[in-house]
């Protein structure tokens, strides 16, 4: 084998499980087609959960000082600021949600500091490696490329995108719709005159226009530029073309849209993979599901594969765990893309606000076959919820759930005295999110299990999950 795991895709997905693979000791290569990081800032929100995700793969410093908030919108008509729209529903933080807000960093910008982590961590991308084939054993899978040799991984994650090389090579379908017929165009440009306080959003003018949105890009002199088109339009992505499209729907001229970064167009639709697993493969992010971005759900999602993933297939390639394991990956994370496909597409249609549902905290694994139950009444939380912050005692939960490790919680009742030291304890007398008992809460910050007393625990934990 030339490695454990290889990643196909240096995303936001395949970076995040490359990091998580590394703080593991998992051998693991990172693999992309392209010569560079994505260069654009498609994906730029990040959503309460993932934040709580980069909290634990310890980037979340940088991602905080790469962004920054969400401005609020504002409409425009006729070249005057005609009222203030607010893009999501407003929450606050608390101690069990530490970060109640979606914070805004250029997908660029969050690919950028993911790379300097897996770097930091001994991980490696291997650029300009495109995939054209690959074959399966019992053992593993050999993959091929286009320039290059051949290389040999234990397992395979493709992480390559909606138009994913390895889920074509599987022949894996996609289900899916159109979410809308219109095109967009997205850019990042720089624009003189007009002020980086708030998101502009410039109302279509008449029948057959489509909107115009900038949306100062946090942490960057960068804008964002979304704008629609009637269905059939042949979207111009060059600068003149830009320059034309914002001074038709704006009160700015041609020459105020000064540099063109990059720019992409695309309709918007929702598909999602028949199976997420092939063998030795993984889908993962956008080769698995593809969202509208309303809502900002599709990079989340993705890195919240990853995140279930990685620590699965840790504990099969280092931790000694059954290789039945890696079948709970679809199990759990295929309804929840399903889940958030609907989500996005509802957002999308103006059907749903943004707001608590888009920020991903209140989802859950509680059908699982890992999650068990043992309270007959349960409590404010259940096995297969995410595991909640605040503080036991003297500890911050969330510090004592960082890292690749379960922690038992135990809020008033005795911890049992035999456990693998691959399981940390914190324990304290009351603690209102949890309400009395035994938690075990998984390297992903979910309870596993969850009891009245420690009756069930040591066969839980036997079972080698």
């Amino acid at each position: 084998m030339d490695t454990d795991v290889l990643i196909v895709g240096a995303g936001p997905t395949g970076l995040a499980l490359g990091i998580d693979l590394a703080r593991q000791g998992v051998d693991a290569l990172v693999v992309e087609k392209a010569e560079a990081l994505f260069p654009g800032s498609r994906g730029k929100g990040i959503q309460p959960r993932t934040m709580e995700v980069f909290d634990d793969l310890g980037v979340l410093d940088a991602i905080r000082a790469a962004g920054g908030d969400y401005p609020v919108g504002m409409i425009w008509q006729d070249g005057e600021r005609v009222g203030e729209h607010r893009m999501f529903d407003s929450a606050g933080t608390s101690e069990d949600s530490p970060y109640g807000e979606p914070w805004m960093v250029p997908q660029w910008r969050t690919q950028e500091v993911l790379f300097a982590r897996l770097e930091e961590l001994g991980g490696e991308v291997a650029f300009g490696r495109e995939v054209v084939g690959l074959d399966q054993d019992d053992a593993g899978v050999t993959v091929r490329f286009a320039t290059g040799p051949d290389l040999r991984a234990r397992y395979l994650v493709a992480a390559d995108g909606g138009r994913s090389a390895v889920r074509r090579a599987l022949g894996i379908g996609m289900t899916g719709e159109t979410v809308d017929p219109n095109p967009l165009l997205v850019a990042d440009v720089r624009i003189s005159g007009l002020d980086r306080d708030n998101w502009h959003v410039f109302p279509p003018r008449g029948e057959g226009d489509g909107f115009l949105a900038i949306c100062p890009l946090a942490g960057t002199d960068v804008f964002q530029v979304v704008a629609q088109f009637p269905e059939g339009t042949e979207v111009d992505l060059s600068l003149d073309g830009i320059r034309k499209v914002v001074a038709a729907r704006s009160h700015l001229a041609p020459e105020d849209v000064t540099e063109l970064r990059w720019a992409s167009d695309f309709r918007p639709r929702a598909a999602l993979a028949d199976r997420f697993r092939s063998g030795h493969v993984f889908l993962a992010g956008d080769a698995a599901h593809v969202h509208s971005p309303a809502g900002g759900q599709g990079l989340n999602t993705s890195v919240q594969d990853a995140y279930n993933l990685g620590w699965k297939l840790g504990a099969v390639l280092r931790a000694g765990a059954p290789a039945a394991l890696l079948d709970t990956y679809e199990e759990e994370r295929r309804p929840i893309a399903a889940h958030m496909l609907g989500l996005s597409t509802s957002v999308h249609r103006g059907e749903t606000r943004r707001g608590e549902a888009t920020r991903q905290l209140g989802l859950g694994y509680r059908d699982s076959s890992l999650t068990e139950e043992t309270r007959a009444a349960g409590g404010q939380v259940r096995a297969g919820d995410r595991a909640p912050d605040g503080k036991l005692g003297d500890v911050r939960l969330f510090d004592a759930f960082r890292g690749p490790h379960w922690t038992l919680v135990a809020v008033g009742v005795e911890t049992p005295r035999e456990l693998p030291e691959s399981v940390h304890v914190v324990s304290g007398e009351e603690q209102p999110s949890y309400g009395r008992g035994l938690f075990l809460v998984r390297p992903d910050g979910y309870v596993g299990w969850a009891g009245e007393t420690p009756v069930g625990l040591q066969e839980y934990v036997a079972a080698g999950f």
